[in-house]
């Protein structure tokens, strides 16, 4: 009797598992380099975290990097850990599971997952803890934002 593999998981279902996880993340502490759901997390470790839990991605470590390295420096760090695992989108409609990218200081230093339109799933310093934010209603996320980022080419 041969076994039936499972299909493998639509896009739409991989976005839908990214925004279910991502929402189930809120309220967790803010953390600098903490990784665990419920007990802290920052926002670079989140998205890792996120996508691995949702099955996109194997978790990885990103490596050390201080928590004002933004301030200091314009290498670009924070992307070149989201693009370790992304590519990115260009369109003007990102869609939920997608994550947009914010600069705060001299680079691109700050994301989060769309869960809904305009809405985002983030590892907020300033909030000390995963929240959700309507990104447009955010002074600080609506004037920072870079752009939209997908695991997904459609």
């Amino acid at each position: 009797m041969s076994q039936r593999r499972k299909p493998s998981p639509t896009i739409e279902e991989m976005r839908a598992d990214v925004v279910r996880v991502a929402r189930s993340w809120v309220g967790t502490p803010y953390l600098h380099r903490g990784r665990i759901k419920g007990v802290g997390t920052d926002c670079g470790m989140s998205l890792i975290e996120i996508f691995a839990e949702a099955g996109v991605i194997e978790s990885f470590d990103p490596g050390e990097y201080p928590s004002d390295w933004m301030l200091h420096r314009e290498e670009e760090r924070y992307l070149g850990i989201v693009e370790r695992f992304t590519s990115r989108r260009m369109v003007d409609n990102p869609l939920p599971g997608d994550i947009a990218l914010f600069k705060f200081g001299r680079c691109i230093s700050h994301g989060g997952v769309l869960v809904e339109d305009g809405m985002l799933v983030h590892a907020y310093a300033p909030s000390r803890c995963v929240v959700l934010d309507e990104i447009e209603r955010t002074p600080r996320l609506r004037n920072t934002l870079v752009g939209y980022w997908s695991c997904w080419s459609s």
